[in-house]
């Protein structure tokens, strides 16, 4: 039996007054499949994440989360979706378990599911020595923490993330890397990122976008087949206007 898509874009497009941000963008995420989402900075990475997530609606095309329109159930959809902005929204004067707490209830989470999945996540994501701080005066690393914790909260089946090491150090940014290689055992990833390093580790596969199209789709190691290193290749990639 073939494995059921867990994203679907279908003709994505999306212009923002005269600047066609996104242009006829269509791939398909198996369920249980880690895509490394590549590209320059204004590549359209974040808004072609947006769209599939329903943050904001296509100008033209179609995007579904397990099988659900993002546009017309975006409810719904939001429900097997956990989703991890580039700089994800904190109240920064509520502490992580206060953050957890309220989204939880704004969820519809039972107290019981809510304690377990609290519970699940603090410990997913490292948080239990900060858990009770004030959110405002973490690290950043310890901000994208709580931030991810969010997203996982709900225990989705589809986890889009950007940039989710920006501007973390090493360890952090190795942390992130084992979280997501963990997550991906059981659930389907979108990452978005710039930075070359983190592919090989993390990511089955790998969506390149320049200039609000795709230009390659394929696996980490197909990359580099031509004898190109990473950089090369990104380089070769981003050389002309498409």
């Amino acid at each position: 039996m073939a494995t059921p898509p867990m994203i679907e874009a279908f003709g994505l497009w999306k212009q923002f007054g005269s600047f066609l941000a996104v242009r006829d963008v269509t791939f398909t995420v198996p369920k249980g499949q880690v895509v490394a989402f590549l590209g320059p900075n204004g590549a359209g990475k974040t808004t072609t994440m947006r769209l599939l997530t329903g943050f904001i609606a296509p100008t033209k095309g179609q995007a579904r989360i397990a099988g659900i329109d993002v546009q017309t159930n975006r409810i719904e959809a939001a429900e097997h979706l956990g989703y991890l902005p580039e700089n994800g929204p904190l109240y920064l004067d509520m502490t992580p378990r206060d953050l957890l707490t309220f989204f939880g209830s704004v969820r519809g989470m039972s107290r019981a599911q809510l304690q377990d999945r609290m519970e699940a996540v603090v410990t997913q994501c490292a948080l239990s020595q900060v858990a009770d701080k004030p959110t405002g005066k973490l690290s950043k690393g310890y901000k994208q923490r709580v931030a991810m914790a969010l997203a996982l909260l709900h225990d989705p089946e589809v986890l889009i993330m950007d940039e989710p090491t920006s501007g973390l150090d090493p360890n952090q940014i190795q942390g992130v890397r084992k979280l997501i290689r963990e997550l991906g055992q059981t659930k389907t990833i979108i990452v978005s990122t710039h930075i070359l390093q983190e592919v090989a580790p993390i990511a089955h596969r790998v969506l390149f976008i320049h200039d609000g199209k795709l230009v390659f789709d394929g696996p980490p190691e197909a990359m580099t087949a031509d004898g190109l290193t990473m950089e090369e290749k990104f380089h070769r990639l981003t050389a002309q206007p498409v």
